[in-house]
């Protein structure tokens, strides 16, 4: 969630930059974002045809290994998870 919120930030930082010098941005939103998801599913092509030309067999199970975490990330689950192995962040917020 907190990568969420700072690439939410960063895009709101960079619109205030644009408002402040009169700037419009360089392409309607809807149309940066299909742009976006051009590019994420374009990388993820060459390692399809690369496979398929090799004549390993494309299964939903390598699909779903090699290619949906890189276009979609990782997924807020709702659930709670069990991070065994990762140490205890403590609170970088400390009262007085």
């Amino acid at each position: 969630m907190k990568m969420y919120l700072l690439s939410l930030g960063a895009g709101l930082l960079v619109g205030v930059i644009y408002s402040l010098l009169n700037v419009r941005s360089p392409a309607p939103p809807v149309i940066a974002l299909v742009g976006l998801l051009g590019i994420l599913v374009g990388e993820q092509a060459v390692p399809l045809v690369k496979r398929l030309l090799s004549g390993n067999p494309v299964t939903v199970s390598w699909f779903h290994s090699r290619c949906v975490p890189h276009v979609f990330g990782e997924l807020p689950t709702g659930a709670v998870h069990d991070h065994a192995g990762v140490p205890d962040r403590t609170s970088t917020r400390e009262i007085s």
